[in-house]
């Protein structure tokens, strides 16, 4: 094997792992607050099906966790068998961040493990819930920490370059560069943005197959309600978004909105297709790409003429922009639908065709996930550290990378079968009615 191909299967394996990940990561991070606004709900309302939401949510939960904690353990050790040139360069800057991310995950993970096991010790179901809060805090931290490491990627400071080696490190200044407040925002809010629609689609799901039971009519609405607030808070985030780009990767947004040429009163294309170097289909907005970079229509927007041809990112980056910014609007739209709907007291939003579209939206939603996480990879390319190591000269030279991917895959592939297979039977051994008949045999009536 190659260089070049040692470069290409070391991407791909990367691609796998981080886009299999990312899906178990964005539910661990998301679902968390789901469930203690569940939890707390439930008691100031003395309801007991929003406990079940917590207590059942909790329990599926706990699958997700177990498989995330795999994936993201082979993204560590990824990182060090496929990019050792890297590591060596940035190792020392990044360390404290990847120190901090294991820190937060198993802080909320021992909070959840007495959380779990503690569930009818409590005479005060309140202080059952307090122990939430560590295990929600210790989530979006550890997203917190990782994300770090991506932004810093992206916009590396904190440093000095003496012979090929970064020296006179200051983590904290790297930690908190340009990068850092969108991506982290972003990405947090985007997970509880997704956790929220899976929730609701499960709970659609459950209407669509004949439950009418109240249970799953309290979990679809509280759902839709929080991903319609998150939805619309992660559209105001990706506005910053495009706003940091243009002062710190022009190119990338530039790739990102084929935008070619640097002008004023640069135009948005939405969709469109390339074709003999031209842009064919598309749908063109005046002065939004001005708008969208420096909240001003008339304001010059650079363009991909600035940058060197063998610097400028792939551009199919701008399909993986309109499928994230699509779903995140149609999901928007869908929920604000469905809320405003239910407190009029529209009856089509209970019709088998619109439980469809919520359906539709979980799976959605993770798609839009993963393109933005593509978008924000390949978005950086050539470079693994912006301006400093390009990604093939961080790559191993090993000739075994092929097998790598092979087992890496099959592992993957066991772990999602496998997560599917045994979250379909925990719950439906144990339905919401005979959970609920349980609770009030074995607590007399009555819910403390």
């Amino acid at each position: 094997m190659g260089n070049a191909d040692a470069v290409f299967y070391s991407r791909v394996l990367t691609e796998l792992t981080l886009s299999f990940h990312i899906i178990y990561a964005t539910i661990g991070v998301g679902v968390p607050l789901m469930i203690f606004i569940a939890q707390w709900i439930g008691i100031k309302k003395n309801d007991e099906h929003y406990i079940l939401l917590a207590r059942r949510w909790a329990r599926g939960f706990v699958i997700t966790v177990a498989v995330g904690v795999v994936t993201g353990t082979a993204i560590g050790l990824q990182l060090s068998l496929l990019w050792p040139n890297f590591m060596e360069l940035a190792g020392n800057v990044i360390a404290l961040p990847l120190f901090m991310e294991t820190f937060a995950f198993f802080f909320e993970a021992i909070f959840l493990g007495i959380y779990l096991y503690t569930w009818d010790r409590f005479e005060n179901q309140k202080k059952h819930m307090l122990l939430l809060i560590p295990v929600a805090v210790g989530a979006s931290f550890s997203a917190f920490f990782i994300t770090i490491v991506n932004a810093f990627m992206n916009a590396p400071q904190g440093f000095d370059v003496v012979n090929g080696e970064l020296v006179n490190v200051q983590p904290l200044i790297a930690m908190f560069n340009p990068a850092m407040p969108t991506k982290v925002a972003h990405v947090i809010v985007t997970a509880y943005m997704t956790a929220a629609f899976v929730l609701a689609a499960i709970a659609a799901f459950r209407m669509l197959k004949g439950s009418e039971h109240i249970y799953h009519k309290k979990a679809l609405y509280l759902t839709m309600k929080l991903g319609m607030i998150f939805s619309l808070v992660s559209a105001m985030i990706g506005d910053f978004s495009g706003k940091y780009l243009a002062e710190y990767q022009p190119e990338k947004l530039a790739a990102a909105e084929w935008h070619f040429q640097t002008e004023e009163n640069a135009p948005l294309i939405l969709f469109g297709i390339m074709k003999d170097g031209e842009v064919k289909y598309a749908i063109t907005i005046p002065y939004a790409l001005s708008i969208l970079a420096h909240n001003n229509p008339f304001t010059e927007v650079i363009g991909l003429d600035q940058f060197p041809v063998d610097e400028t990112p792939p551009l199919y980056i701008h399909y993986l922009f309109n499928i994230m910014v699509f779903i995140g609007m149609w999901m928007a739209l869908l929920s604000a639908i469905f809320v405003y709907g239910s407190i009029i007291g529209w009856s089509f939003i209970r019709s088998n065709w619109f439980l469809r579209l919520i359906v539709l939206g979980g799976p959605l939603t993770i798609l839009a996930i993963e393109a933005g996480w593509w978008l924000a990879e390949v978005g950086r390319q050539p470079w693994i550290l912006r301006g400093y190591m390009k990604t093939e000269e961080a790559a191993t030279s090993s000739g075994q990378v092929d097998l790598m991917l092979m087992l890496f895959a099959g592992l993957y592939l066991i772990l999602g079968i496998g997560t599917v297979v045994v979250l379909r039977r925990m719950f439906k051994r144990n339905p919401v009615e005979k959970e609920l008949e349980d609770r009030r045999v074995g607590m007399g009536g009555e819910i403390h």
